[in-house]
């Protein structure tokens, strides 16, 4: 294999996989763009995850510890208050009334506080057990093309843990990894319909102003799903809608929303369509009048939003974004939103186009990998395969791209700019990962067998030259050869 060959084998692991492991050079071989388009071949099922949770049944869980958690804490504080009842000595009303609202009302508190905590919160270890299966497909990985695909779309579609940890991984497990590899409109539909997508964007409440509950209850519309599909998950900003269409849009999704957690403990957590909170009438979006009167209005709206011009380069620019570029080349995303077009939203045939366009390979490896991308790609590097997910996600945490804990519904950016002024705290996590695999990890043996001896040349004298195997393995880490795809 010539030194050009395996030049092009790194460039195609690090710009459209997980970054070199061991054995990924001989995998890619001499055709990369061969070998990234028969990943997409390959089933993108997770082996380990049916002994995972659904969505609904996290959810579930999670709503008992809570019901009990609360009972627990008025059992306590009924208990504290019978307690201080019979102790009490006999006084007048008044007296008893003005002890009752101090020190020991603050130990019938601190009871029902105590109680509650005694109940574990199940979301903390189904987050963790959902992180270990992500981060170790990426690892094992030949190319990790199809895997960053995933994550991709993962960022595009977000929600975010801190408001629904439970449901974190399971909804990218089964809305986004499950139509990653197929069409858009599919995509689009799984992620707007799931129960964890509907509680981030705070559709569950939202009532038309005409609906049943809505006049019952006085309570109204919530237009953030609306606008988030169109500004963010399809057409994107400044492309010709206006605000009477994400109201009418908003309008349209009333009534999604899911079960809620009741007697039936095999129900609670799916999606359902409330028709008491559906406005109705027909609506007009983007110059459209849409008159079901079920789920299936919503439906309509977002195939039609799935196949809009606008949508097809928003989707491309993103894509290649992301893999190729902060600024990428306009006939690349020209040629991806062609093909878009052309096979009604089949990202894998978007996806070939990208890896196939001479156009994605042109460029140096100047982009700079996000956190995530860096974090496994020096654990890839090390043949690691196995990991503590505790740890991982603390190191993605502390490196400000927390792992589905994104700050708003537009997801982490995909800039050098958004990640620069982080490359210090790298350091710390590049000298702790790389102090507790020096004994095992040779520095020189990734530069030649991982990385087939593709490592600039001053990397390698300043890595011949450390005083230690710890700091020639952290050297190399925060290199460019790392950073950069």
């Amino acid at each position: 294999m010539s030194n050009s060959a395996k030049a092009e084998a790194v460039l195609a692991l690090h710009r459209f996989g997980m970054g070199p492991r061991p054995g990924s050079v001989a995998a890619v071989g001499t055709d990369p763009r061969g070998a990234l388009i028969a990943e997409l071949d390959r089933p993108l099922v997770l082996t380990a995850a049916a002994s995972l949770p659904t969505s609904a049944k996290a959810y579930r869980t999670v709503a008992d510890a809570n019901a009990r958690r609360a009972a627990r804490a008025k059992q306590a504080q009924q208990q504290a208050k019978k307690q201080q009842t019979a102790a009490a000595p006999v006084m007048s009303e008044d007296q008893a009334q003005g002890q009752a609202q101090g020190a020991d009302r603050d130990a019938a508190e601190m009871a029902a506080k105590q109680a509650a905590e005694a109940v574990p919160d199940p979301g903390r270890p189904m987050y963790l057990q959902e992180a270990k299966l992500r981060i170790e497909a990426a690892l094992a990985a030949d190319i990790g093309f199809a895997e960053r695909l995933v994550w991709f779309w993962s960022n595009h579609f977000c929600i975010s843990a801190y408001k629904i940890q439970s449901m974190s991984g399971a909804y990218e497990r089964e809305a986004v990894r499950a139509n990653a590899l197929g069409h858009f409109v599919d995509l689009l539909l799984a992620v707007e319909g799931h129960p964890a997508m509907l509680f981030y964007l705070d559709n569950l409440g939202s009532m038309g102003a005409n609906s049943i509950a809505g006049i019952n209850r006085s309570r109204g519309l919530n237009e953030n799903i609306a606008r988030e599909i169109m500004e963010l998950h399809t057409l994107g900003v400044r492309t010709g809608y206006t605000q009477d269409d994400v109201i009418s849009f908003a309008n349209v999704l009333t009534g999604w929303t899911l079960v809620p957690p009741g007697d039936n403990p095999e129900h609670g957590g799916e999606f359902t369509f409330n028709p008491r909170l559906h406005e109705p009438g027909g609506q007009t979006v983007l110059g459209k009048r849409y008159e079901q009167e079920d789920a299936e209005q919503g439906r309509a709206v977002l195939r039609d939003l799935a196949a809009h011009p606008a949508t097809a380069t928003h989707v491309a620019t993103k894509l290649a974004r992301h893999f190729v570029a902060d600024e990428p080349p306009p006939p690349l995303i020209e040629q991806m939103a062609k093909t878009f077009r052309d096979t009604e939203g089949d990202l894998k045939q978007v996806a070939i186009t990208m890896v196939s366009s001479d156009e994605a390979w042109r460029g140096p490896p100047s982009k700079l990998k996000r956190p995530s991308e860096w974090g496994v790609g020096m654990v890839r590097a090390t043949g690691i395969t196995v990991v503590d997910p505790t740890r991982f996600t603390a190191g993605q945490e502390l490196l400000g791209e927390g792992l589905w804990r994104p700050s708003a519904p537009k997801g982490y950016p995909d800039d050098e700019a958004s990640w620069i002024d982080g490359i210090g705290r790298r350091l710390d996590i590049a000298n702790n990962f790389a102090e507790r695999v020096a004994a095992t990890a040779d520095p020189q043996g990734i530069i030649e067998d991982v990385f087939a001896s593709q490592i600039a040349p001053e990397v390698k004298q300043a890595v011949g030259r450390a005083e230690s195997r710890q700091q020639a393995l952290a050297l190399l880490f925060m290199s460019a050869d790392f950073q950069r795809r």
